[in-house]
């Protein structure tokens, strides 16, 4: 039987790398997993991880993590990258540009970690105090620039 820790560190590992937007898809994936648990305990394993519905990229809503613990968007999913991209807010759309919210003082530091390692489809980024505007090539959509960061981003925790 595995223990307490072991499953909270399953969820936690799950919702970092899947969208879960159910109790129910949640307990499956983690019967999948060799977890035998059941939908009250899984309740009360969402309550104390502190865990909480929020609107992923494509607004569907999605199980996070608290703020502070790790970062939920798809986009930046580790507190262990170089410059700690654990300020990230939220990342919003107007036309082909996209402005990311940060807390304050982290902008420039994940504005260097997606100018360094995005692909050909971000052409810059400016960076403010605590906001961020991406610039992508003529022709990317949204889904691809989303993408990019995530790749951009990613490859600090391979």
């Amino acid at each position: 039987m595995k223990s307490k820790k072991d499953r909270h560190s399953a969820i936690q590992d799950i919702i970092l790398k899947q969208s879960v937007g159910s109790q129910e898809e949640l307990l499956n994936i983690l019967k999948d997993r060799g977890f035998n648990s059941t939908q009250a305990t899984l309740s009360r394993d969402v309550k104390a991880l502190k865990i909480i519905k929020s609107p992923d990229l494509f607004g569907n809503y999605v199980y996070t993590l608290p703020t502070g613990s790790r970062i939920q968007t798809g986009i930046f999913m580790s507190d262990n990258t170089p410059h700690n991209p654990s300020g990230f807010i939220s990342i919003d759309f107007s036309g082909n540009l996209a402005v990311i919210k940060t807390r304050p003082g982290y902008a420039m530091g994940i504005a260097s970690d997606i100018d360094s390692k995005a692909g050909s489809e971000i052409l810059g980024t400016i960076a403010g105090d605590d906001t961020i505007l991406i610039i992508p090539r003529e022709g990317i959509s949204r889904r691809k620039i989303v993408e990019a960061l995530s790749v951009s981003i990613s490859t600090e925790l391979s």
